[in-house]
Formats: structure tokens, sequence, C-alpha cells
């Protein structure tokens, strides 16, 4: 399929009960390629009302949603990964249009994303409650879960498949509904998928989109409803506080995915070719628009001069271009608005002595790009090693042991993900009790896995999305307490007459 068969392929309304809709008061919103700046699709775009009639149907279609049977919910997720996986390239192709990722990125991030449908459709028959005798002995203790009601689920840009996918495969696994609001900078993808659920046989109303460029007023007013329980949410951490706040007035279960600050530790003894491998990954995966990637380089002085040299070699061979184009490893970032706060960043460590090695300067256009940068000797109060870059910039800091290395890596307000690199065991195991974050890679330079808990602590959020874990948060618990059907049976009164005397 070509591009714009492909994208006028791409429902362009918001769906809602099963049907895809205009807004009510007809507000559209363009979507760009980032390559090129030109419009590619217009949606439409959410009023409050919109989002009103969103959760509408999710509530109406909850009660029967969350008594279908488990394995038939199932089996529903099992045909929507089938199906993404006969259109992989329709969605790859579609993620590079409007978001920009080099089309090999693009295809991984469907095969990572599609794993969320089959593992929760793998695991939505089996949640576990528990039986058993209380510890007094008067009675048995019954354990049940239950799913949690309508979800208000917000996705972010720069992963549009798979956080959507992360997100909905679990909800949907628990029984419960969902109003999807997708970044209003790559809707496309979302719809796209939404459409894929209702062609696997999703009834109505179990899944909504509302792309909206209102996104304050719709979900403020989806959020302060009583019928909505739950609310997940990946973005930045200013915003997730925002939204902690509104959700604390409904008592609300909220899963929050929020920024990071990762630490990329190279010791002296870490195998090299392996730690520059993999900091290809950590760094420039997505150009470096994950708050998975890494931002802290911080290397052992005894190597730092070594591993520098190298990830600037490589850097250096970086091609850069429009995601469709063979070859191409740096894409453009999302916008205008990406290029300058990375450039103000990079601006920042040189002006207080930060040395750079490679890239630096963003591009004319046309098109929104920042080429791949290496910067070394980088000073402790730039403001690079304190805010998340979310661009393809690799800051590199040097250290003399390991008390400075861990005292480095926890300096900051955020927890998410730490990559150490060490052949010692024991230094590795030391570092997954020394370091305060949510997830590590040891020896690895990619820790996501639709399988394992992906979360963070501190300001990175709260809860836990993929993994056994992943399910629960869709879920609320019950416990019942029933006598203890093994206790002794207390004989019945005696039946007496009417005049106070026992019968015979």
């Amino acid at each position: 399929m070509n591009e714009s068969a492909l994208l006028s392929s791409v429902p362009d309304g918001l769906l809602i009960a099963g049907q895809w809709r205009p807004a009510s008061d007809g507000a559209r919103l363009d979507v760009h390629d980032p390559a090129t700046g030109a419009v590619i699709r217009s949606v439409a775009s959410a009023s409050v009302a919109d989002g009103l009639a969103a959760l509408d149907a999710a509530d109406d279609a909850f009660p029967s949603w969350a008594a279908t049977p488990a394995r038939e919910r199932a089996e529903l997720l099992r045909r929507a990964f089938d199906l993404l996986q006969e259109r992989r390239e329709e969605f790859a192709l579609l993620m590079t249009l409007e978001m920009g990722k080099p089309l090999a990125e693009a295809r991984a991030e469907v095969g990572y994303g599609g794993e969320f449908l089959r593992w929760f459709s793998e695991t939505a028959a089996h949640v576990q409650g528990r039986y058993g005798a209380n510890p007094e002995g008067t009675g048995r203790m019954i354990v049940t879960h239950h799913p949690v009601g309508p979800c208000y689920l917000i996705t972010p840009w720069n992963f549009p498949l798979a956080m959507a996918t992360r997100k909905i495969a679990p909800a949907l696994a628990a029984g419960c509904t969902v109003v999807v609001k997708p970044a209003a900078l790559t809707p496309l993808t979302t719809s796209f998928f939404a459409q894929l659920l209702l062609d696997a046989g999703l009834p109505p109303g179990v899944v909504n989109v509302v792309p909206t460029t209102a996104s304050g007023p719709v979900s403020e007013a989806i959020i302060s409803d009583p019928r909505l329980r739950k609310l997940s949410f990946t973005g930045s951490t200013p915003v997730g506080q925002l939204l902690l706040a509104q959700a604390a007035t409904g008592v609300l279960r909220t899963s929050m995915e929020l920024g990071g600050n990762a630490p990329f530790l190279v010791f002296d003894d870490a195998d090299l070719d392996r730690a520059v491998d993999a900091a290809m990954t950590a760094k420039f995966r997505n150009v470096g628009q994950a708050c998975t990637a890494a931002n802290r380089f911080l290397v052992q002085s005894s190597v730092v001069a070594e591993f520098t040299a190298r990830v600037t070699e490589r850097v250096r061979s970086l091609r850069m271009g429009r995601g469709t184009e063979p070859g191409v490893s740096i894409g453009p970032l999302i916008d205008g608005k990406a290029v300058a706060a990375t450039d103000a960043l990079v601006r920042d460590a040189v002006e207080r002595g930060a040395t750079l090695h490679a890239g630096g300067t963003p591009t004319d256009g046309p098109g929104t790009f920042f080429p791949a940068t290496v910067l070394g000797d980088v000073p402790a109060d730039s403001a690079l090693l304190r805010q998340e870059i979310f661009g393809p910039v690799l800051a590199v800091v040097g250290f003399e042991d390991e008390d400075e290395a861990v005292a480095l890596a926890n300096d900051t307000e955020y927890g998410l993900v730490s990559y150490v690199f060490t052949e010692s065991l024991a230094r590795g195991q030391r570092m997954v009790d020394r370091l305060h974050t949510g997830m590590m890679g040891l020896n690895v330079g990619a820790v996501s896995n639709a399988a394992a808990p992906f979360g963070g602590w501190g300001l990175s959020g709260l809860g836990r999305e993929g993994g056994e874990e992943g399910v629960h948060e869709y879920l609320q618990t019950k416990y019942t307490l029933t006598p203890d059907p093994f206790a002794p049976t207390r004989p019945s009164p005696t039946p007496a007459t009417t005049d106070g005397t026992e019968a015979s």
C-alpha cells in the first residue's frame, strides 16, 4: 500500500459507541509529517461534549463486557494480535509518516506493541484469587478480583502503537471499558488500531477514541465524572502531577508513567564493545525520544576517553533523514518545540564548559531535524543532567569509583530506569540494591518487555504496565469471609410448645 492510500484508509472521526463520527462542533486537527512539515491528514477534534459521550458509551458497555467470559476476552485479544501481524507493514509505515521514526524502528514497535495483545490474551483467563482459612480458624477467606470500571487512557506521541496496546490490552483483559485520548500530534495510529479491534469483533463502546486539541478541558470533564474509575497516563511529570490532583477528587485508581533521567554506568571492567553497542540503542532509539532513553552516561575515568571516542565514531556514521529512506537511523524530532528545547540544552552545556565531539547544530529544514550529538566533560550544573533530554544527545560524565558512580546516578528526582555495564557479578548485584530506579538493565541497553512490569520510582510515576502486575492495575480486590465449614455444628434449641413446656 502506498502512502496516500494508507493515509486515506485511516478513520478520520471520533470512535464512540462503535461508530466513527465527526466532532459535535465540527472541529478538526491537522496531522503533520515531521520530516517535511506537510499536513498528511485531518481528523476530528473532540469537544468536551464528545469526551463525555465517549464516557457514556464506555459506561453503557461496561456491565456486558465485564460479564463476558475471560476466555472470550482472551480470544478477541488474540485475534487482534493476529490481525496486527497481518497488517504490520501498514502500521509501521503509518507510524513513520506521522511520528518520524525510521521504518526499521517502526517495524520493531509493531512487534513490541503486538506482544501486549498476546501477553494479555494469555493473562485474561488466569487472574487468580485465593481461598483459605483465616488464622483464627473461625472462617474461610475468599479473595476475588473484579474489573475496576470505565477507564480513561491518555497516550503519548512517541510510541503511538505500543503505548496504546500497553494500556488497552490489560484493560480489556480485566473486563474494563475505555476512553482513549491519543496525543494530538499522532492520533492516526491509535484510530487505525481501534478499527483493527472492531475488525477483530470488539463490541461497540468497549473502546472509544477521542483525539483532541482541547486536551485540558476534555480530560478534566472526563476525570471529574463519577462514572470514571481509572486513569492511566503516559507523559511528562508536570502534566502527570496535574492529572493526579484532578483524580484525587474521585479517588480514582491511577497509573502514571512519567519522566525519566536514566543513568548509564560504565565501569572500567565493562566489555566496551557491548557497552558502546548498548549506548547506541539506549540513547538513539526513537531519536532519543523515549522516557527510557539513557540521559547521563557516567563512565569510569580510566575508560572515559576510549568510550567517548568509540561512541563519537559511531555517531558520526549515523545517517539522518526521512524515516522511509533506506539506511536512515536518525529521523526528525516530533516538532519545532522539540528542536528548540534540544538546542537549548546543548548550548547551555557547551557554554558551561562541555566539549562538543559530534553534532550539536539543528538543521534549517525542511522538517524538524537535530543531528545525533556527543558531549564530553559535561559540567554538573548543566541543565541536560537535570532535565529529560528527549533528543539525540549523548552526555558523558566521568567518575572515579563505585560510590561516586552511585551518588551521581541517584542524584535525581526521577527513578525510571538505569543501565549498568560491568563484568563483576558482585558489583552487578550491588547495583540492583543501590540504584533507585524501578527498572535496571545489567549489560543490556533495552529493558522493555510485555511480560515484565514497566514503571518507575519517585517522580517517574506509580503503578506498573506489563507483566502479571499489569492486569491488576485494572482490577479491584474483594475479600469475603464465610463461616468455617468444618466448625462443630451446635445442637439446635429444643422446640417448645405454645404453653411454654418442652415438646415431647
